[in-house]
């Protein structure tokens, strides 16, 4: 055999590093299960739990105006976030309509059918991920176990929140940067993912710096300067199509009263803070309650994943998503600023793999502690792996299986449902009233007839959305008596504005669920203005 006609002997390929080995090992298997399971606990009753929030009510309904060819929303678009998001959500909104739904049930609670896609997605990205951190069969599946089957992933990802999105696509930014084939056009793609990610919700972008330490650490030395200028020019290329698009609406700056990008990031950075997590007592802060909440539906996740991403720095191959994990965690340690209660959605893969990677070292450690063990010595180890599994067993499933067993079994959304059957049955004509409600049922009363915007009116846009003021009847700030019927929600109670306090002050009940008080209660109201509403706290 001659040079020419020697074959090329070629390095082999480590299947658990290439992306292909899904295809073609027992990976594809126990990935394919784990996510199938995942889908199954999420899915099961996702419209009766848990309790429709006004944030889903609201990114629906933008994603309908675009759907609609309306706009970016069914209002005044103002740049609160950029519209990816729901513009993503609009593109899944036939899905929906495939699955049988029981007459009645709220568009919210069904609609909650598109985040699915996201979580599977999510779930085969945190496997993915975990194998290319050179973490073992075991150890992914107990981060795809984590993310997205603990109580607060149950919760959370079930909603339409823009965070489950945005998730989605930092977890492919971060397996393309850990690609193994160290491919330029995967740099490239990587950048991508992080825009659209941080496009969907701003938050991702806290988490860009450590998706830089995973490029840096996983391109080659020579190729490193190109891979950089690939991630960065694409990154910036996505990024700056927001900017571009206020630009050419002409509402990059504030002027002549019009909203702006600018306008709503100053709001952004300026809005209200939510206090420390540490001022507790007899008063305390917003930040304080949101973090006892995460804690109330899983300690564990929570105290031992922070832990864990701070432990999973020591180590190269989990560096990066301890970074990213340890941004998010001293973000919410910060004295001030807002922390709204889903922001835990971007910690939970961080977390899980930080657990899981822990986990590995943990019990790499204890199985090779010393070179050539006896027999003994090794049952030893065993043992002590075996009561270390136990121990974390005892003490997550059972919270956890109490939790999903209520989550695939409630119905807490019954009192929504029944408000929105009773204005069905009980208005004949709605495009001739108005009705001023919260997001969580506007798209159930544009179903039920009433116009978009004009007759069904977010109870909020009453004092703030000038297009809303000037289509009521009378003079400024009495245009709240050319409202019919409200449906008084616990959310809209909580949260009144001033001319949704003289609609509630100035009615009467004709329908109500609940026996508590009117925090907890659901009204259907109709607007007397001339008279004040009896018996009303």
């Amino acid at each position: 055999m001659t040079v020419l006609d020697r074959p090329v002997e070629r390095a082999p390929i480590d299947r658990a590093k290439d992306w292909r080995f899904l295809g073609r090992s027992a990976d594809f298997w126990l990935c394919a299960t784990l996510t199938l399971i995942v889908l199954l606990v999420q899915g099961w009753n996702i419209a009766g739990y848990p309790t429709v929030f006004d944030d889903e009510g609201t990114y629906l309904a933008q994603a309908w105006a675009i759907d609609h060819g309306v706009g970016m929303a069914p209002y005044t678009y103002w740049f609160d976030h950029p519209p990816l998001g729901w513009i993503q959500l609009s593109a899944l909104a036939w899905i929906p309509s495939l699955i049988f739904h029981a007459p009645g049930q709220l568009v919210v609670a069904y609609s909650r059918i598109i985040m699915l896609p996201f979580t599977a997605a999510s779930s085969i990205l945190v496997y993915v991920l975990a194998r290319r951190m050179k973490l073992p069969r075991w150890s992914a599946a107990l981060a795809v176990a984590l993310f997205g089957l603990c109580p607060l992933s149950v919760t959370l990802q079930r909603e339409i929140f823009l965070d489950n999105v945005a998730v989605t696509w930092i977890l492919a930014a971060f397996v393309l940067a850990y690609s193994p084939r160290k491919h330029l056009w995967h740099h490239v793609a990587s950048g991508l993912c992080a825009a659209v990610a941080v496009l969907s919700k701003e938050t991702m972008l806290l988490v860009v710096p450590a998706l830089v330490v995973a490029l840096w650490q996983n391109v080659h030395k020579d190729t490193r300067k190109y891979s950089f200028v690939g991630f960065i020019g694409a990154f910036i290329l996505v990024g700056v199509q927001y900017p571009l698009y206020a630009t050419l609406k002409g509402e990059l700056y504030a002027s002549g009263g019009r909203v702006s990008l600018w306008s709503g990031l100053k709001y952004q950075l300026t809005r209200p803070g939510s206090g420390s997590v540490f001022h507790g007592g007899a008063h305390p802060s917003n930040a304080y309650s949101v973090l006892h909440n995460w804690l109330f539906y899983d300690p564990v996740l929570i105290v031992v994943g922070a832990l864990a991403v701070l432990l999973c720095l020591a180590f190269y191959d989990t560096r990066p998503v301890a970074i990213a994990g340890v941004i998010l965690v001293l973000t919410v340690l910060r004295p001030s600023g807002y922390l709204p209660s889903m922001y835990v959605i971007g910690m939970l893969p961080f977390f899980a793999l930080g657990i899981a990677g822990l986990s590995y070292r943990l019990v790499t450690f204890i199985l090779t502690y010393r070179a050539n063990p006896v027999f003994w010595q090794q049952i030893t180890r065993l043992g002590v792996v075996a009561v270390i599994v136990f121990a974390a067993a005892f003490s997550v499933v059972p919270r956890w299986y109490s939790h999903d067993s209520d989550a695939d079994s409630q119905n807490i959304n019954k009192g929504y449902q029944l408000a929105v059957e009773w204005i069905d049955s009980h208005i004949p004509h709605p495009g001739n009233a108005r009705i001023v409600v919260d997001d969580t049922i506007w798209l159930d009363m544009v179903k039920d007839g009433f116009k978009p915007g004009r007759r069904d009116i977010y109870f909020f846009k009453l004092d703030v959305d000038p297009d809303v003021m000037l289509n009521l009847p009378g003079k400024f700030g009495n245009g709240w008596k050319g409202v019919q019927y409200v449906i008084q929600t616990p959310y809209m109670t909580e949260n009144p504005s001033y001319s949704t306090t003289l609609l509630l002050d100035h009615s009467k009940v004709l329908w109500k669920y609940g026996s508590g008080d009117r925090f907890s209660t659901i009204f259907v109201l109709k607007v007397t203005p001339q008279h004040v509403r009896p018996n009303y706290p």
